[in-house]
């Protein structure tokens, strides 16, 4: 079953002779439960990618659809929620917020949307990624590895339909980068988790299950692994 789909999807900036082609034509899916990445040169249209497919802009054409769902046929109110329900973010600067502890950053996307967290399910995460010690521990007390971990973690708390991860190594050294590309592919495997990945680095890209390359956004081939 395919989770993710994008079809002719565009976004071009500005107008005329002055148009700027980021996205020009994406037909791309993901299958449930696969690790895809997505690499390119700087410029490529990866990152504008990514932004489209986690909602976060709009495209001037084409559609995005996540579990069933098209994404830009909602509100914005509306995608908001879709977006903080469905598709969990890993992000080169780990994005979590200093005032909160380990466990609070993980678990807080479940209480922006009124619920209450999962604890068995909280709590083999954690493990999984070896932070039980850390869970009172705060951002500026960790290393840049382990602000990564939390960021998996709170990626996963909600049980998403995807997780799109943007260079999530991009701010760690090569022995720290490959725990931390290890993790996400243990967590794909062991929670059934669809993560797709945009990074440069070839050696990275090689632990997915499949590689897209994106040239002057275009899709310029696909391997498997």
């Amino acid at each position: 079953m395919d989770i993710l789909k994008t079809k002719d999807l565009k976004k071009y900036y500005g107008s005329g002779d002055n148009v700027v082609k980021a996205l020009d034509g994406i037909d791309l899916t993901v299958a449930e439960g696969e690790f895809a990445a997505i690499v390119g040169t700087s410029g490529s249209g990866k990152s504008t990618l990514l932004h489209m497919l986690g909602g976060l802009d709009r495209p001037t054409s084409g559609s995005v659809t996540v579990d069933g769902h098209d994404m830009f046929s909602l509100r914005d109110d509306e995608l908001t929620i879709f977006r903080r329900r469905n598709i969990g973010f890993v992000f080169q600067s780990y994005n979590l917020i200093p005032t909160l502890s380990v466990y609070e950053n993980i678990v807080m996307p479940i209480e922006l949307d009124g619920n209450r967290a999962d604890d068995s399910y909280i709590g083999e995460i954690v493990r999984t990624l070896g932070l039980e010690e850390r869970l009172d521990s705060f951002p500026n007390q960790l290393s840049g590895g382990q602000q990564q971990r939390v960021a998996i973690a709170r990626a996963l708390a909600a049980k998403p339909a995807i997780i799109l991860a943007d260079e999530p190594t991009g701010n760690l050294d090569s022995r720290t980068s490959l725990d931390v590309i290890g993790l996400l592919r243990v967590t794909s495997e062991k929670f059934a988790q669809t993560i797709v990945m945009i990074t440069h680095n070839e050696e990275i890209a090689q632990t997915a299950d499949r590689i897209v390359r994106i040239e002057d956004g275009r899709i310029a081939g696909e391997s498997h692994v």
